[in-house]
């Protein structure tokens, strides 16, 4: 008798066939091959392992005993093996697809205006780039996103990335807001001032912690949940508020009055997942943003 190394491993895809259509016939069919196939390649697999795996009948095949106890082992093989197959087109496959990347929605608009997204969609003509804009942080592993561009701390350690730039941040107010209201002249005086932040969904970013400490028992005149937002605010004159310098200074209706504040300095990058990261299609997205790195840092930096 045979030891049972020494069966072919897709022999199994046979007897697994057999077992999931009930006839050779049938088997042949789902895999694309005539039945006299089926029939000799089971039968080696049961010569092999010593044991038989089905027993012919007038209605079909039907699985022994043996072949019953089998069968997840089987198809355990067979899953692992579709995995492989799977993992092997992801690695190894063409620079196709769609690339989801996750940033504020001044930063899409800023980025839109180099034609960096032409460029790329010019380079990769298969890869296509879609922006998820939100100023939270978008949870890569659970598949919000495939890549980031993010400044700040995150608490996500396992995700890998590469620095783009500086996130740089000042004091603002508007020209209508400082001739109505007067100008600060301290850190300390934004106290007595109608101010600008973010709502309690954006509690944990660093412009809420410090408004927090510099003015901790000031009144928000307006509360946003976007960088956006706060921009906008500002401009309306409603308070003074702490813009990403390259917003507040394009705005040529606001005065910058402090800044930039060290405090809520931070560092942009590019970050994604370390199984994406090894996938041609982000590889290919990572490796352009490199080329564009001197086009990117000023949008992100000023």
């Amino acid at each position: 008798m045979h030891s049972p190394t020494q069966f072919q491993w897709d022999d199994l895809q046979y007897f697994l066939a057999v077992a999931h259509h009930g006839s050779t016939l049938a088997a042949g069919r789902a895999l694309g091959v005539d039945q006299s196939t089926v029939q000799r390649r089971l039968s080696a697999l049961e010569r092999c392992i010593g044991q038989s795996l089905v027993q012919r009948q007038a209605t079909g095949y039907r699985l022994t005993a043996f072949g019953h106890e089998m069968l997840p082992f089987a198809e355990s093989v067979e899953s692992a093996a579709l995995a492989f197959e799977r993992q092997i087109a992801t690695l190894a496959g063409e620079t196709t697809g769609v690339i989801r990347m996750t940033c504020p929605e001044p930063i899409v608009h800023r980025i839109t205006q180099t034609g960096m997204i032409d460029r790329f969609h010019a380079k990769y003509p298969a890869l296509k780039l879609q922006f998820v804009m939100s100023d939270k942080y978008m949870d890569l592993r659970q598949g919000d996103a495939d890549v980031a561009l993010r400044s700040g701390d995150t608490d996500d350690g396992e995700l890998v990335g590469r620095k783009i730039g500086e996130s740089i941040w000042a004091v603002y107010a508007s020209k209508a807001y400082i001739a109505q209201h007067g100008q600060p002249e301290r850190i300390e005086d934004l106290a007595s001032h109608a101010l600008v932040g973010f709502d309690d969904t954006m509690a944990r970013h660093r412009l809420s912690q410090w408004l927090r400490e510099v003015a901790p028992n000031a009144e928000l005149a307006s509360r946003s949940s976007s960088v956006l937002g706060l921009v906008y605010s500002v401009k309306a004159g409603l308070g003074v508020g702490a813009l990403p310098m390259p917003l507040g200074d394009a705005e040529p209706d606001l005065v910058r009055m402090f800044g930039p504040v060290p405090e809520l300095a931070r560092i942009w990058r590019l970050l994604t997942t370390p199984e994406l990261r090894r996938t041609p299609r982000v590889s290919a997205f990572f490796d352009f943003i490199v080329e564009e790195i001197e086009t990117l840092r000023p949008i992100l930096t000023g």
